[in-house]
């Protein structure tokens, strides 16, 4: 079996969310459990970091492992969705898990999972929880997938627990309003395991939910918004980045004991130094990408994964500060909040409609006529490639080309990239 026959059996005979959405989610730990108990539990042969939140979490995530690596621990990464290839959602020290492993896996452990029928992600968290173990890591940083209290990762008792913010999206899974949202995402919050909540966005039900979780869990609470660090240099771009950075610097107070609730226990050694080499050379360290990431300078081109109302609270004011004409090459898939997000866009740019290549993509037709409606013009592309081909034929040296709306619609830029 190749790596490509391995990847192509896991995508094809486990659902997968990123493709087909609702079908693939699968309510409940009963597989996650059965699955960890045949691996013998290996979560719980090294330190974890547990990630939850709407938006921000990859961010996050990739950032405290690149501060991790840099203290010179063994550090395992875990993070969804993929952009080109599927081992990027599992790494250790940035280098991600090696394709003979992928294969092995499929290959000695069909036998046992296929009666059990697990969701594409109930069997990649397993894979990551097993090759972590494999790799002797110190400490492994887990992101959700979806949610928090019924999310096949939610099966660990990490040192730490951070929740970035919340925000609308999955709001079919996870609830209409803020309040379920936040309740589905303090589902992490583990007895006596001190907690970081990134933003409230000043909503007083939303923070009372957060605190009376870790009040009933007896778990030491930080909230970062409500906290002042000083200004960190770091490798991503984007406004929402400053937010980003106060709720790593807040989980780095529990991290290194300074908190000022002085009751971290599981101190590790990290350095002021760890922490301005994890900012700075984040995406080298653990290889994120599609955070506001500069594709090419002239024209200036660039590709972002926000694809919710959150996200977009940032991207439409970062837009309006690029130089020259704005181009934008988007697309979206249909279970998102579309008509709240196309009510955000910049008016004054020139619109290249498009659809990634997944099922859940809504049509570039039926997104295109409800940016019509909101006064946005632009013109249809079957694809990414033929997108982007035209947006850079049309755009001069001087102006700017943003491809996003949906993570798909990055990765597709990404492999065409990739290939040419």
């Amino acid at each position: 079996m190749t790596y490509n026959e391995a990847t192509e059996y896991l995508f094809t005979s486990a659902p997968l969310f990123q493709n087909i959405g609702a079908g693939a989610y699968k309510e409940g730990l009963g597989n996650t459990e059965a699955l960890d108990s045949h691996f013998g539990h290996p979560h719980t042969k090294y330190q974890t970091i547990h990630v939850a939140g709407t938006n921000g979490k990859g961010s996050v995530s990739h950032t405290l492992a690149a501060i991790l690596q840099s203290a010179g621990y063994k550090v395992g990464l875990y993070t969804s969705p993929h952009l080109v290839d599927f081992r990027e959602r599992i790494r250790v020290n940035g280098k991600m898990i090696p394709k003979d492993r992928v294969v092995r896996f499929v290959m000695e452990e069909r036998d046992f999972f296929e009666p059990l029928h697990p969701s594409f992600f109930e069997l990649a968290t397993a894979l990551a929880f097993k090759y972590f173990e494999e790799a002797k890591v110190d400490i492994a940083v887990i992101e959700t997938g979806l949610g928090g209290r019924l999310d096949c990762t939610n099966i660990i008792k990490p040192i730490l627990s951070i929740i970035t913010n919340i925000s609308f999206d999955h709001v079919q899974f996870l609830g209409n309003t803020l309040e379920a949202i936040a309740k589905e995402k303090a589902g992490i919050i583990k007895p006596e395991i001190p907690v970081v909540i990134g933003e409230t966005g000043n909503n007083t039900e939303v923070r009372q939910i957060f605190a009376q979780k870790a009040k009933d869990m007896h778990s030491p609470i930080l909230f970062a918004d409500e906290l002042c660090h000083p200004k960190v240099q770091t490798q991503l771009k984007g406004r929402c980045q400053e937010k980003n950075t106060q709720t790593i610097l807040t989980a780095l107070d529990f991290l290194r004991g300074i908190d000022t609730q002085k009751t971290f226990s599981k101190t590790l050694n990290i350095s002021n130094v760890d922490i301005s080499n994890g900012f700075l050379h984040v995406c080298d360290l653990t290889g994120l990408m599609g955070r506001w990431q500069t594709l090419s300078d002239k024209p200036l081109t660039i590709c972002d994964t926000g694809h919710n109302v959150g996200g977009w609270e940032y991207l439409s004011k970062q837009l309006e500060e690029t130089p020259g004409r704005l181009h934008v090459v988007i697309g979206m898939v249909g279970d998102k909040d579309v008509r709240k997000v196309v009510n955000m866009l910049p008016k004054n740019a020139k619109y290249f409609f498009t659809q990634a290549s997944v099922k859940r993509a809504m049509p570039a037709t039926e997104f295109a006529a409800i940016a019509k409606e909101a006064g946005l013009e632009g013109n249809i592309y079957s694809n990414v490639a033929e997108a982007y081909k035209e947006a850079k034929q049309t755009a001069s040296e001087n102006d700017t080309i943003f491809i996003g709306g949906s993570t798909f619609i990055v990765a597709d830029m990404l492999e065409n990239i990739s290939t040419d």
